[in-house]
């Protein structure tokens, strides 16, 4: 595994552990030899993930829309940053770069961007491991809708099955490096 990219929020929650998380998923990549991609800011979980990976001597690629960088949230200390011209450039550039996708406590940007990754795993866009880094439990009402759509008849047992989810950063990269 050469890449994995990391949604998350650009904001840091309001849990300390949300950034404990984020440092810890930062280093534990880096030190396995694992580069990671961002939506490229500077600021949130987006932030912290990346300067945690930089300081462990990790890759770190961005790929961020042209009005986010006029807004100054660009981070400009990636190993390299892709500025981009809409949202959807974005997400197709981070999953090109990626061969993982990971879901860490976020909003409604982060929840779009896992979804994707999952619809596109569904439909054999990508065969790529999709997970979800389920910090202090936050991911629990997502996990249980995932297995509702299945008692529904939604979405197939081996697709709900195929999401990875962990509590731990220490976990998550475990299970990943084994995918």
């Amino acid at each position: 595994m050469r890449r994995v990219c990391i949604y998350c929020g650009s904001r840091p929650g309001l849990r300390p552990a949300y950034a404990d998380a984020a440092r810890e998923l930062g280093e534990r990549l880096a030190q396995a030899g694992v580069g990671i991609v961002t939506g490229g800011g500077r600021v949130g979980l987006m932030g912290v993930v990346a300067d945690a990976a930089l300081a462990a001597g990790g890759e770190v690629v961005g790929v961020i829309p042209q009005a986010l960088v006029d807004r100054e949230v660009g981070h400009a200390g990636l190993t390299a940053l892709h500025v981009v011209s809409t949202m959807h450039e974005r997400k197709a550039t981070m999953a090109d770069l990626a061969d993982a996708f990971v879901a860490m406590p976020g909003g409604l940007g982060t929840l779009e961007e896992i979804a994707e990754a999952l619809t596109w795993l569904q439909l054999g866009i990508h065969a790529k491991p999709c997970a979800l880094l389920d910090v202090d439990g936050y991911y629990v009402p997502l996990v249980g809708w995932l297995d509702h759509a299945v008692a529904e008849g939604f979405v197939t047992a081996d697709r709900r099955n195929a999401v990875v989810v962990e509590a731990t950063a220490q976990a998550l990269v475990g299970r990943l490096l084994g995918c």
